[in-house]
């Protein structure tokens, strides 16, 4: 039996591959990559390495074996049909016959766009058959942290959020939660809400890197139309900028406050604080 990690050596796919080697022996853990290379720092440490994609349905074929856990890290190729990506996995999950297959999904509060797919695989999941744990991972600290320069380069964070919440947490929380469930007992057919333990707004956010970085950083509320100029401007994929602007309209409706206390429970832990987040960001 072996727990597999797919997208391994991805920004979440990482912190889990870390936190699984601290639990099991690393000979129990196998890490799903496309680029074997990005990988070889866990195979010297005694993973074993699956090269496949989610693209190429053969390279599927016998990669899960009877009695696996499988972690299903959701694909971020959004021009490439991932429910479609997803069943490739699901299919393979199902024909090896794996005791558990966690999909990290999206909250099922979330209406924007980006939650369709996550939607679709949901359902191929539920209806595989397949024992399945739906992961529902809120938003991320590092959305925010890891784009700082702009926002210190330009004294404002801008978004198309009004005063809505965000519950978000950060990828090393989600990790941990997505360990417990493969490494634990009872999670057949669950689904965890996951979020933040404190939910912040878009002004307290420019308040707290104000405090922390001594400079003056406004929040500047823009309609979900110039918010899309703003973006466009970038140079960002249109489709990418839209799914942007769509969580923007979803946090100002409340969307993403996850209220549930899955994560804390499920991490064991409280979750990380964002202003703790931040100042590791601006430390960077």
């Amino acid at each position: 039996m072996s727990i597999v990690v797919t997208g391994a050596t991805g920004h979440l796919g990482r912190h889990v591959v870390e936190q699984l080697l601290r639990k099991v022996p690393a000979d129990q853990v196998t890490a799903v990559v496309r680029t074997p290379e990005k990988a070889a720092d866990l195979a010297e440490r005694g993973v074993r390495i699956a090269v496949a994609d989610y693209n190429s349905p053969e390279t599927f074929d016998g990669l899960f074996a009877a009695g696996d856990k499988v972690l299903l890290i959701s694909g971020n190729e959004f021009d490439k049909g991932r429910v479609a990506q997803h069943q490739v996995v699901i299919g393979a999950a199902k024909a090896a016959g794996v005791a558990l297959l966690a999909y990290t999904s999206a909250p099922g509060s979330l209406k924007a766009a980006l939650a369709d797919d996550h939607r679709g695989t949901e359902e191929a999941l539920t209806g595989s058959g397949v024992p399945y744990v739906l992961l529902r991972n809120g938003w991320y600290h590092e959305n925010y942290t890891e784009n700082l320069a702009p926002v210190l380069e330009h004294n404002a964070v801008v978004a198309a959020a009004g005063e809505g919440r965000v519950s978000s947490a950060s990828r090393a929380d989600y990790a941990a939660a997505a360990v417990a469930v493969l490494t634990g007992e009872g999670h057949e057919n669950k689904t965890y809400e996951l979020g933040g333990d404190e939910a912040w707004s878009l002004a307290e956010y420019a308040a707290e890197l104000s405090r922390q970085t001594g400079k003056e950083i406004a929040y500047n509320s823009v309609s979900g139309e110039a918010m899309k100029g703003i973006l466009g401007g970038t140079g960002m994929p249109a489709h990418f900028v839209d799914i942007l602007v769509g969580v923007d309209a979803s946090i100002a409706q409340g969307e993403l406050v996850i209220a549930s206390g899955d994560l804390s429970r499920l991490a064991g832990r409280p979750t990380t604080p964002f202003a703790e987040a931040i100042t590791a960001a601006i430390k960077g």
